[in-house]
């Protein structure tokens, strides 16, 4: 079955040569569409999964890590009175203003949190030392916004907020959802570099070892009545659901990847139920002689199957190479190896279900004779 069904596929190699194209097609552009969407649901809460926070208090009904609303610093030590708290600590997340030494402003989201307590802070770090942002007028940034920023190297100082800043430290691969570069300060350096008054904060980071989460949060819940207590997994998830889809974005990039697949099936049903036609009275004869619709069917959907793993495995080595080279783009693509087995899998389904036209002619077919009318 598995020879005849290769043969009759790539007797004619141009025309299997263009089911495999409209495959890879298909294939790159639902991996590459994926991959983005991956990407931008981890650059919108990548800040939040990193923080290393087991909950994050917040205004009530803040949607996302960039709508802080500030809340008084006494929220810290609400907190830090709970039974089973280990560590709370004051972080800020404002939009300001980054003067470059040419006099152009960069909007820039600061990020002030306390240096020495292992929370909120930059992970990735390939230069310099975060408890050097102990330091007044100290800041670290990620290296994919040097040229934004107009920063060469450590040591480098701009403007902020009408304040001098020094560049301390490197970070790679940190981006936000936004256009806005990410700047980690402290949180002192923070209210310097903000309008923001001394005694308020935009979140409280929570630090526990209680493994009964719940009942802690319950316990917050009390204790704090008028904010939202969200573990860092509710409040990641809120944040991804508020940029991907009620700003549009998830959408856009969705109806691609099933544009990709409705492209792909009409490409690839088109050339298989030709190569079909071309084969009528092959398979007529076939049936002539005893071959079962059963055994034409699994001829074709071997075919099928063909196809797929061809046009999956070129178009994976083209996506792959997508990726590799927008690993300094503003938006990272993720292409994880979930997804890679997501996107076989719908392209073996794409395939198969291209080819039911296909099958339908065959079980309809005489033996010896041709269609039948």
């Amino acid at each position: 079955m598995i020879p005849l069904a290769l043969r009759s596929l790539f007797h004619n190699r141009v025309r299997a040569a263009a089911t495999i194209t409209g495959v890879t097609f298909a294939v790159v552009l639902v991996a590459t569409q994926f991959a983005v969407f991956d990407g931008v649901q981890a650059s919108a809460s990548n800040i939040i999964d990193h923080s290393g926070a087991d909950f994050w208090i917040t205004a009530r009904g803040v949607p996302n890590l960039l709508a802080g609303v500030p809340l008084s610093e006494r929220k810290l030590f609400q907190v830090l009175s709970t039974s089973g708290v280990t560590g709370a600590e004051k972080y800020i997340i404002e939009c300001a203003s980054w003067r470059k030494t040419d006099g152009v402003d960069v909007d820039i989201q600061i990020i002030g949190f306390n240096p020495g307590s292992g929370l909120g802070g930059p992970w990735s770090l390939v230069e310099g030392d975060v408890a050097r942002l102990k330091e007044p007028d100290t800041v670290i940034i990620d290296r994919l916004y040097q040229a934004k920023l107009g920063i060469t190297h450590v040591g480098q100082s701009c403007e902020i907020h009408g304040h001098r800043a020094r560049v301390i430290g490197f970070t790679a691969g940190i981006r936000t959802f936004t256009t806005a570069a990410p700047v980690f300060t402290s949180f002192k350096n923070a209210h310097s570099y903000t309008s923001m008054l001394r005694s308020k904060t935009t979140f409280v980071l929570v630090k526990s070892t209680r493994r009964d989460t719940a009942a802690l949060k319950r316990e917050l819940n009390v204790r704090l009545p008028d904010v939202d207590v969200l573990t860092g997994g509710e409040f990641s998830a809120r944040t991804r659901r508020y940029w991907i889809f009620r700003t549009g974005a998830g959408a856009v990039v969705l109806g691609a990847a099933i544009l990709g697949l409705l492209v792909g099936t009409i490409v690839v049903s088109q050339t298989i139920y030709a190569a079909t036609l071309d084969y009528l009275t092959e398979y007529a004869t076939l049936k002539a002689i005893g071959a079962r619709n059963g055994y034409l069917c699994r001829v074709l959907l071997t075919q099928a199957s063909a196809t797929a793993l061809a046009g999956y495995a070129i178009g994976m080595v083209i996506v792959w190479g997508v990726v590799y080279c927008n690993r300094d783009g503003p938006i990272g693509l993720i292409l994880s190896p979930t997804l890679a087995g997501v996107v076989f899998a719908l392209t073996l389904i794409m395939c198969c279900i291209a080819s039911l036209v296909a099958i339908r002619t065959v079980i309809n077919l005489e033996p010896g004779l041709g269609c039948r009318r």
